[in-house]
Formats: structure tokens, C-alpha cells, sequence
């Protein structure tokens, strides 16, 4: 496969899952500012996590709650907003059309003109819930008519690659909302506020059905971390996510009969994010560990692009 078509897969799937994230980061900034009294403090932090501080702060300067949603679904002017990642994916998708089903782009496509025009002005606080949520429903549809009809051969595996570096990305992302600019104090660890905003946390990665049949009604801080961190069998989690990110590049390794440096690299990354139990890694401190993560995640995607070449 030439390089260009190999990276037009995958930064397409990497648009879509990023569609879908910033939506749950958005979600899960609302609800977490439901729980505190300087509601526009929080998307702050929010933006600091999703790396679009600076862009926002060059741009708006102040932080509230309505710009800041904005930004992050409508904006023009970030490149991370939902409408320009919707669209990247599209001119992505039409670039390696010929390598998808029709169903694919077919579903590619009637989501960027559906969601064109949902973003196409400023959401209501009204409306956003419904927004948010067809943001989720579009990429599900474009994930199904993917896994319904595509062929399993490198095609799929560099779209699978573009999907799980994404989520692993934004998972950890997401954690570190948690451990980063959720908490007041020191003190609040623990306590009733504490495990209502880790469980708006479950809520944003539709997870809360999950960790329920798992840990039963007992929301526990230790326990959520764990779940999203560590679960292999939860496919929103750090475990579940560069675990993928394996199989695909052993697929890929077979099929060009090559173990390329970024193989190597996603293998040490889920040996060694999986070496320490959830009690040691909050010791550690977990805004560390997740900052580790995401170096690492940031590594593997970076050298996929020079091995695969991508540009070439």
C-alpha cells in the first residue's frame, strides 16, 4: 500500500475518534461544572487537558463556559474543534475512497453535511445535549458500516491503528481531567464530591453500565481509575486501547513481513503500562503516570508516520 493511502486511513479514523471525544470532554466539562460553584474555572482545565489552551487564550482570553463550548464543537479557528475534525476526516476519506466501501464513505459523508449543519452556528446550553450526542451517533454509524464491511487486511489494520492511538490519546486525556484540575483540595479525595465527578467521568465514556456489572454500586475513586485505566476488557480503556494498537501492528507485521521500530514501541508501552497495579500508580501520582502515557502514545504515532511512510 503507498504511504499516502496508509496515512490517509489513518489520520481519518484519528479525525473521527477525535470527533467523538472532544464531544465527551465537553459533556464531561458541563457536568463536572454542575458540581462546582466557579463553573467557568473548570473549562479552564478542560482546555489545558484537550491542548488548546494557548490557541483559545491568543484568541478569547477570557474562559466561559459558552466560549469555550464553541471553541470546542464550532470553532474554525481550532483545528481540534468538532466541525474541522469532521471535515479533515471527509477530505480524508475522499482521498482514499477507492480503498472504502461504499458503505463507508457513504456514512463518512452524510455525517460531515449532517453535522456541517448542526455546527453551523453557536449551540445553545438548550440544545447541547442533543448536539453532543449526535456527535457520538455519527461516528458510531461510521464505525459500523466500517467493521460490517470492510475487508480484514492492512486497509483495516491502519484505520484501527488511527482509531486506537486516538483513543488511548484522548482516555488518558480524559483521566487527567480527574487527576488534574478536578479536585479542590487534597482533602476532597474520598469524600461524596470526589466520586460524583469521577462517576460524571464513567457517565462521559459511556462506561457506568460496565463498571456496575463489574464493582456492583460501590464508586469508589480507586475503583473508576482502575477500570479506565487498566481493564483489558473495557474498549474504552488505556489496556483495552494500546492493546489494539499490538494486534494491529502484528497483523500489519505479518502482512509486509517487517517488525518496524513502532511495533517495538506499542509493545513496551503495553508491557509497561501494565507492570504497575492501580495502587501504585496512585502513589506515584497519577497526573504523572497519565503525562508518561501520553508521551508515549504521542511516540508510537509519531514514529508509524516515518515507518510507514506516510508522506513519502
Amino acid at each position: 500500500m503507498l504511504g499516502k493511502t496508509a496515512g490517509g486511513l489513518y489520520w481519518m479514523f484519528r479525525y473521527l475518534e477525535r470527533s467523538e471525544n472532544t464531544a465527551r470532554f465537553v459533556a464531561a466539562g458541563q457536568r463536572i461544572a454542575l458540581t462546582r460553584s466557579h463553573a467557568d474555572d473548570e473549562w479552564t482545565g478542560v482546555l489545558q487537558t484537550t491542548a488548546t489552551w494557548d490557541a483559545y487564550r491568543a484568541k478569547h482570553g477570557e474562559v466561559t463556559q459558552d466560549e469555550a463550548v464553541h471553541w470546542m464543537l464550532c470553532d474554525r479557528d481550532n483545528s481540534s474543534s468538532v466541525l474541522r475534525v469532521v471535515e479533515a476526516a471527509r477530505n480524508n476519506a475522499r482521498l482514499v475512497r477507492t480503498a472504502l466501501t461504499r458503505e463507508v464513505w457513504e456514512s463518512v459523508n452524510e455525517s460531515w453535511m449532517i453535522l456541517k449543519e448542526a455546527l453551523s452556528q453557536r449551540v445553545s446550553e438548550r440544545d447541547l445535549p442533543q448536539v453532543l450526542t449526535l456527535v457520538r451517533q455519527r461516528s458510531a454509524h461510521v464505525r459500523g458500516a466500517f467493521a460490517g464491511t470492510m475487508l480484514r487486511n492492512d486497509i483495516y489494520n491502519f484505520a484501527r491503528l488511527g482509531t486506537f492511538i486516538e483513543r488511548a490519546d484522548n482516555t488518558a486525556r480524559l483521566v487527567d481531567v480527574k487527576s488534574y484540575v478536578l479536585l479542590p483540595s487534597s482533602q476532597a479525595v474520598g469524600s461524596s464530591l470526589d466520586n460524583v465527578q469521577w462517576e460524571t467521568l464513567l457517565r462521559s465514556v459511556s462506561a457506568e453500565g460496565a463498571y456496575r456489572m463489574t464493582y456492583g454500586q460501590d464508586v469508589r475513586a480507586r475503583n473508576i481509575a482502575q477500570f479506565l485505566l487498566l481493564d483489558r476488557r473495557m474498549p474504552r480503556s488505556l489496556a483495552f486501547s494500546v492493546g489494539k494498537l499490538v494486534d494491529n501492528f502484528h497483523f500489519l507485521s505479518d502482512s509486509y513481513g517487517t517488525r518496524p521500530p513502532s511495533a517495538a514501541q506499542a509493545q513496551a508501552l503495553h508491557d509497561d503500562l501494565l507492570s504497575s497495579g492501580i495502587d501504585e500508580i496512585l502513589d506515584r501520582g497519577l497526573h504523572d503516570y497519565i503525562q508518561d502515557v501520553l508521551r508515549g502514545v504521542a511516540a508510537v504515532g509519531s514514529q508509524t508516520e516515518v515507518d510507514y511512510r506516510f508522506y513519502a
